[in-house]
């Protein structure tokens, strides 16, 4: 096997889990905000923000890619190709993880905002957390490709 295989399937598991956590996370508050317009439809336009939110930790995934893809040459060494494999992973795994958990933040909140209370800036609040985990991740990466 070449080292340019083993940081392409990195690459390939850092946009593929990444998206892949995104659409659970929106799909959890996209569900939630179908429930919570029965009960409140005139707060849609916070049930689209919050419902949204999960779908950032695809799109780290995708600019991860652009941050490492000028590494990514034919002549590229194992210890370049580890590391872009290692980064990716790590960003694949925690844009997985985090889009899910931010999801379920997020169709809490939407769940007591359709209820009536005013929970909007909250919830906000409490789905930063997760997505900060995802940010560090793609600053990993950015600093790995920077070091290759």
């Amino acid at each position: 096997m070449e080292p340019i295989i083993l940081a392409y399937i990195g690459i390939g598991l850092m946009v593929g889990l990444a998206g892949v956590g995104s659409a659970f996370g929106v799909t959890i508050t996209g569900n939630a905000a179908i429930g919570a317009l029965k009960k409140n439809p005139d707060a849609f336009g916070n049930y689209m923000v919050l419902s949204a939110l999960p779908g950032t930790q695809g799109l780290y995934g995708f600019l991860g890619y652009f941050l490492l893809a000028d590494k990514l040459v034919p002549d590229m060494t194992w210890a370049s190709a580890a590391a872009i494999f290692g980064a990716s992973l790590a960003l694949a795994l925690t844009g997985l993880f985090s889009a899910i958990r931010q999801g379920q933040v997020c169709a809490n909140g939407i769940a007591g905002i359709g209820s009536g209370y005013d929970v909007f800036g909250k919830t906000l609040i409490l789905a930063v957390f997760p997505e900060l985990y995802a940010i560090v991740s793609l600053a990993a990466v950015f600093m790995i490709g920077g070091a290759i």
